[in-house]
C-alpha cells in the first residue's frame, strides 16, 4: 500500500514541509482518516496516543484555511489540557511554516486572560485551547466564531472525564451548523459515541488498533516484601533508562519518589499541577532537552507530554482506570520506536489487578525482590542545558546560536542538541562534557555581535 503524503490532494509546499521534517510516510491514522478529513467530511478518529493524530487534524484544518478577508478564527482545536494544547500548536505552527501570517493563538487557564484578549483583538486563524478558556472568551465576547470551518475534539474521552461536555456543547453552539467537526478519542465509550452524534453529520469512522501501532514491552513487577519504593529503586536499577517517566497518583508522593531516586544518584525531575505553569514549562523543556534522565509526575503529565524516545515508562501507582493507563504508557514507544512500561503491583489489592487486566490482558507477574539490590551506578543525562539572557525580543536565532558555537567557540554541530529561544531568554541544549567551557566561551565572547550572559539552567 502507498503511505507517501504525495498521494494526498495537498499543496507542494505542504509536501515540502512534511519532508523536511522527516515526514516521508504516513503513519496508518494518517492514511486512513487524512483523504476524508481533506475531502472536507467529519471524522471520528479511534487512536491511541504517538499515532500521528495531531499532524493529521493540523494538515486538514490548515488546508482549509481561506483568505476571508477578516481576522476571525477558521478553525478551533479543543482539548483537555495545557500542556496538549501547546503541544498541538506546536505541531501546526511546525506544519505552517510556509504559510505566511498565520497566527495560532492558545487559549488556556492558567494564564491571565488580559494577553489573550489583546492577541484576540489583533486576529488569529486557528485557536487551540481548553473548553473552561475558550468558552470564558465566547462569553466575554472576545472570540467571534461565526466564520469557522473546522472544530477538532481531541482526547474526547478524557475531556468528558474532565467534566468538560457542557462547555464543549456550549462553543459548539456558537459555530456554523456546516462546519466540518473532527473528533479523536482513545477509546469509543458511549460517552465518546453520544457526543459524536450530537455533533456530527454522517462521520467517517476510522479505527487504529494496538497491533497496528509501535510495540511496547509491558512488565508487571510485584512489591512483596520489598515495598514500593525499594521495588522502584532495583526496577530503575536493573534496566537503567536514558529517559523515564516515573508516574505517581499524588503530589506529595511525586516529592518523595524524586527526593529518593536522587539520593541514589539518579537525575530527577519532578512535574506536578501544585507547580506554577512557568516552572512546569520549564521543566518539561528540561527534560524534552536531555537534562535529566527521569521525570516523576502525576497525571497532568500524562497527556501532552511531547518528548522524544522516551524509553521507559513507570506506573508507581497504578490509576484507578484502564484509560489513564493507557494514556500513560503513550509516553513511550512513539513513532515507531520501541518502548517499555513497568508497573509497581500490589497484590493484595484487587482493583490493581483489575486495572491491569482491563488495559494488558493476561500478564506474567515478575518480584522486584528477585532483582539484584547491587545495581550499577544509574546513567548521567547526555546533555545539559545552557541558558542565555536574550531571546526573540533582541532577534536571536537558532542559526546565529549554532554558528556562534561552532565557527567562533570551536565546537562541532553534534555537540548541540535543542534550542528554545523565549522573547528575553534562550535554552541551549549542549554535551555534558563542554558545557562549563561554552559557559566560559559565551560569557566572555560574543554571538552576533552581542555581549550575553550564560549560566547553567535549573
Amino acid at each position: 500500500m502507498d503511505t507517501s503524503f504525495s498521494k494526498l490532494n495537498l499543496d507542494s509546499a505542504y509536501l515540502s514541509t512534511l519532508d523536511n521534517l522527516g515526514y516521508l510516510q504516513m503513519t496508518p491514522i494518517q492514511a486512513e482518516a487524512l483523504p476524508p478529513m481533506l475531502e472536507g467530511k467529519d471524522v471520528i478518529g479511534h487512536a491511541q496516543t504517538g499515532t500521528g493524530k495531531t499532524a493529521a487534524f493540523a494538515l486538514s484544518l490548515l488546508s482549509r484555511l481561506e483568505s476571508t478577508g477578516e481576522d476571525y478564527p477558521q478553525a478551533l482545536v479543543l482539548c483537555p489540557t495545557r500542556e496538549l494544547a501547546a503541544q498541538i500548536a506546536k505541531e501546526i505552527r511546525r506544519l505552517a511554516t510556509h504559510l505566511s501570517n498565520t497566527k495560532v493563538l492558545i487559549l488556556c487557564g492558567g494564564h491571565s486572560i488580559r494577553p489573550q484578549i489583546e492577541s484576540l483583538s489583533h486576529g488569529a486563524d486557528i485557536i487551540v485551547g481548553t473548553p473552561g478558556r475558550v468558552l470564558d472568551h465566547l462569553e466575554r465576547e472576545t472570540l467571534n466564531l461565526d466564520y469557522l470551518s473546522t472544530l477538532v475534539l481531541d482526547e474526547a474521552d478524557r475531556m468528558l472525564d474532565m467534566g468538560f461536555f457542557e462547555d464543549v456543547e456550549s462553543i459548539a453552539d456558537q459555530t456554523p451548523m456546516d462546519r466540518q467537526t473532527l473528533l479523536f478519542s482513545a477509546t469509543l465509550n458511549e460517552e465518546v459515541e453520544h457526543l459524536a452524534d450530537i455533533f456530527q453529520s454522517d462521520p467517517v469512522r476510522i479505527s487504529v488498533q494496538s497491533d497496528e501501532i509501535s510495540p511496547i514491552q509491558s512488565k508487571v513487577y510485584s512489591i512483596e516484601r520489598l515495598g514500593r519504593e525499594e521495588s522502584l529503586l532495583r526496577v530503575m536499577g536493573h534496566h537503567r533508562p536514558k529517559s523515564a517517566v516515573v508516574f505517581c497518583n499524588m503530589r506529595v508522593t511525586c516529592d518523595d519518589v524524586g527526593e529518593s531516586l536522587s539520593r541514589e544518584g539518579h537525575s530527577v525531575l519532578i512535574l506536578h499541577g501544585g507547580m506554577e505553569q512557568r516552572d512546569r514549562n520549564k521543566t518539561l523543556m528540561l527534560f524534552d532537552q536531555g537534562s535529566a534522565c527521569v521525570l516523576v509526575a502525576t497525571d497532568v503529565a500524562a497527556r501532552g507530554l511531547d518528548v522524544e524516545n522516551i524509553e521507559v515508562v513507570v506506573n508507581y501507582d497504578l490509576p484507578k482506570q484502564a484509560d489513564i493507563f493507557t494514556h500513560r504508557i503513550g509516553r513511550t514507544g512513539r513513532a515507531g520506536r520501541e518502548g517499555i512500561s513497568i508497573s509497581l503491583l500490589d497484590d493484595r489489592k484487587s482493583h490493581h489487578i483489575e486495572v491491569l487486566e482491563e488495559a494488558l490482558g493476561q500478564f506474567e507477574i515478575l518480584y522486584a525482590k528477585h532483582l539484584s539490590e547491587d545495581y550499577p551506578r544509574p546513567r548521567a543525562p547526555e546533555m545539559e542545558t545552557v541558558e542565555m539572557n536574550g531571546g526573540k525580543k533582541v532577534k536571536l536565532r537558532a542559526g546565529d546560536i549554532v554558528g556562534a558555537f561552532t565557527n567562533d567557540f570551536g565546537f562541532s554541530k553534534s555537540d548541540i542538541g535543542k534550542i528554545k529561544i523565549l522573547h528575553y531568554v534562550t535554552f541551549v541544549a549542549v554535551k555534558r562534557e563542554i558545557a562549563k567551557e561554552l559557559i566560559d566561551r559565551i560569557n566572555y565572547g560574543k554571538v552576533k555581535n552581542r555581549n550575553f550572559k550564560a549560566r547553567h539552567a535549573t
